[in-house]
């Protein structure tokens, strides 16, 4: 990415690379919490109930791992060239996701 267009404002490269930071969080906590919910939630129900919500946890995990990779190489992009910044549907995804987990 570094290789095209025009070098951005270090603050605007710095603030893109902080918002991946967050969003691999978010994804590291939605591994460790399927991880956590296969090991230690066994009173969660039959066993097969237990996987599913485990392992729905941990492919967020990975879908928004995925997901920051590739706002952040756009947003990268974008600026580098000088244009908009696309909407991302990642917020609205994951704030669905935890009113689903919650209710």
């Amino acid at each position: 990415m570094t290789d095209q267009g025009i070098q951005p404002d270090y603050r605007f490269s710095l603030a893109n690379e902080r918002t991946f930071l967050a969003y691999v969080r978010t994804a590291l906590a939605l591994d460790a919490a399927g991880l956590a919910v296969a090991q230690f939630l066994t009173d969660l129900g039959p066993t097969w109930l237990q996987n599913t919500v485990a392992i729905a946890l941990v492919l967020a995990g990975t879908l928004v791992a995925i997901g920051a990779y590739r706002r952040w190489a756009a947003n990268d992009a974008a600026m580098r060239r000088g244009a908009p910044l696309s909407a991302s549907s990642m917020p609205l995804g994951l704030a669905i996701g935890a009113a689903l987990m919650v209710a």
